[in-house]
């Protein structure tokens, strides 16, 4: 039997080797979509004539599209399937792309950026909701860490290559790169991506039955705080991402290939954490590891802060920017693993709560954190830290659970075994 309340005991399968690839290019568009222009900030400015919170906004629209797509397909993946809504998003991501790469001004590169995220949400959403159909407990733990590792791994890449591709062709070649990765997700996600949500186990009843599975995810309450730790979280590291092009070159004075550079190696210890919680994955109680993650990021956070209004050293600043990314290793992945198993058929709907606020608050923080101008990183650090107290005051609200349940759900034709007790 399931472990957890909301898990159901629909079969599952090992999960070929080739679909995992699919499932991390999937995850990977969108953190590249994000991530690969930012370095081109401050050239962005001047080429359209904009002010740095207007060039921030084209991040805001792209997150609020990748906010909605989730909050729409996932619940109509529960439905309908995953595969279709799959493949329509990947191609209209395609074509979003590419109007990316030929926007005349400011304005129509927001609306553009719009539509790569409502479309681009399809992969994001459908590859966690693949997962949870076809793996359960510590075996979903490990591929959504996997898929998370690949995901961090495109941040890294992406402002390097982004760095590169902007000083030889300029940044609109950036979004014709982009395009070019959609349609490699769109083949992927065709020729591999079988569907993965039987006829048996899809809702039925249209709007009604989408909105009994809304209701029924959100009214549970274990389900509600690790959707909400995660993404507090979420939204502090965005604050870091969406301000740091502009405190790292212009605060602290880095040219942008040190700043490509510092920002791919800061990422990078996100992906050394999130190996190390893949590795502990049914070892260690998923709840453990998730409280030691934001402990050690809200004390970066107010470290980075006290070191702002202390005038912003460049070592101190950078050395808190390090410590807590690579904290959140420990954050992401399990508190997902936590909040999927609370869904049990409702995945898709689940998946979509959880991407939709999370890159809501993102969308909220990006413009925010430029208030104060390109001269200072207060507004950064502020942000960066209130939200990880929000994160960490939102799971001490959780209920504790008992000690299988703190490991996470077994799989449905696994016998039960003994967990490490819980925190």
């Amino acid at each position: 039997m399931p472990e957890s309340p909301g898990a159901d005991v629909r079969a599952t399968s090992p999960v070929s080797g080739i679909l995992i690839a699919v499932l991390a290019l999937l995850t990977a568009v969108a953190p590249l979509a994000t991530d690969m222009y930012l370095p081109a900030f401050p050239a962005m400015a001047g080429d359209l004539g904009a002010g740095a919170a207007e060039i921030q906004l084209t991040l805001t629209a792209f997150l609020v599209g990748l906010g909605l797509g989730q909050l729409l397909i996932g619940p109509l993946s529960d439905a309908t399937g995953r595969r279709r809504p799959l493949l329509i998003g990947s191609i209209v991501c395609v074509l979003a792309g590419v109007g990316c790469a030929f926007a005349p001004s400011v304005e129509v590169l927001g609306l553009a950026r719009f539509v790569q995220g409502l479309s681009g949400a399809a992969g994001v959403v459908l590859a966690r909701a693949i997962i949870s159909d076809t793996a359960r407990g510590t075996a979903a733990a490990k591929l959504l860490g996997v898929t998370l590792i690949i995901s961090i791994v495109a941040p890294v890449v992406a402002p390097l290559a982004g760095g590169g591709i902007i000083a030889s062709f300029g940044w609109r070649a950036v979004f014709s790169v982009l395009a070019v990765l959609s349609l490699i997700m769109f083949i992927g996600a065709f020729a591999f991506a079988a569907e993965s949500l039987p006829e048996s186990a899809r809702t039925r009843g249209g709007v009604k039955a989408t909105l009994d599975g809304a209701r029924e995810a959100l009214s549970n309450r274990n389900y509600l705080g690790y959707l909400l730790t995660f993404c507090f979280a979420f939204a502090a590291l965005f604050a870091y991402i969406s301000a740091s092009p502009f405190v790292m070159q212009e605060v602290l004075g880095l040219s942008a290939g040190t700043y490509a550079l510092l920002f791919g190696l800061n990422a990078l210890l996100i992906v050394i954490t999130s190996s190390i919680a893949a590795a502990l994955a049914g070892r260690v109680p998923y709840r453990r590891m998730v409280a030691a993650g934001l402990g050690l990021a809200s004390v970066a956070t107010a470290v980075l802060l006290v070191a702002v209004l202390g005038g912003a050293p460049t070592v101190p600043v950078l050395v808190t920017f390090a410590f807590f990314q690579g904290s959140l290793g420990f954050v992401f992945s399990n508190a997902t693993t936590l909040a999927l198993a609370e869904t049990g058929k409702n995945a898709g709907t689940g998946s979509a709560f959880l991407g939709f606020l999370q890159f809501t608050l993102a969308a909220v923080i990006s413009p925010l954190v430029g208030l104060g101008g390109e001269g200072t990183a207060l507004p950064m650090a502020v942000a960066m830290l209130l939200s990880m107290v929000l994160a960490v005051l939102t799971f001490c609200f959780i209920p504790r659970r008992t000690s299988q349940q703190a490991a996470g759900p077994q799989p449905a034709s696994a016998p039960p075994r003994e967990a490490p007790a819980a925190t």
